[in-house]
């Protein structure tokens, strides 16, 4: 076995772990999932079939990955927050084959206690503030804040808030990457 479990969590077989990933406490991976590499999946969590994590994903405590959900590498999920996936849920009507696919791209975060609404996607290294909740896509780099999730900015791979010039110029005070903003739509540049 190339990844830890604790003891008290639960590893179905027919699932996919890759080298390095850390299982805690009382957390549930069911079949048919692939986890990635070096990924860390807090206390409490649990994996549904068919969810996808790319490598070096952070899962923190409380967090349930419902089916239809695919995570790609370096993605940050906040303590408690939310996934769905079905819009229209009622508890008489069996709507599994209905799941919404959502995408949260390389390098998101998704803050403590937010939701995300099925069937909308997270842009590459966008970040989702503490108690959003994301009723439509995001875009790469996007800050989004509030209930719904309403964009108050744009953030850098370091988690900066981006201060762009006349130009439409930014530079990461952390890493010193710079970044254009063109057409309301932010790139890295170097």
């Amino acid at each position: 076995m190339e990844y830890t479990a604790h003891p008290t969590a639960v590893v179905d077989e027919g699932c996919t772990i890759g080298k390095g990933t850390r299982i805690w406490h009382f957390s549930h991976i069911m079949p048919g999932c692939d986890i990635g590499e070096s990924c860390n999946i807090g206390q409490n969590v649990v994996i549904s079939p068919g969810v996808v994590l790319g490598n070096n994903v952070k899962i923190q405590n409380n967090v349930s990955i419902y089916t239809g959900v695919v995570c790609e590498d370096d993605v940050f999920l906040g303590p408690s927050m939310v996934f769905t996936n079905v819009t229209n849920p009622r508890s008489a009507v069996n709507r599994r084959d209905q799941y919404a696919r959502t995408v949260v791209k390389k390098g998101a975060s998704i803050g403590a206690n937010a939701t995300i609404v099925c069937g909308h996607d997270i842009g590459e290294f966008a970040f989702i503030g503490a108690g959003a909740v994301v009723t439509k896509n995001v875009p790469a780099y996007a800050l989004v804040v509030g209930n719904p999730a309403r964009q108050t900015g744009w953030m850098s791979e370091y988690g900066h808030k981006l201060r762009f010039d006349a130009q439409g110029i930014a530079t990461c005070p952390e890493s010193g990457q710079t970044y254009q903003l063109k057409n309301n739509t932010v790139n890295r540049v170097s």
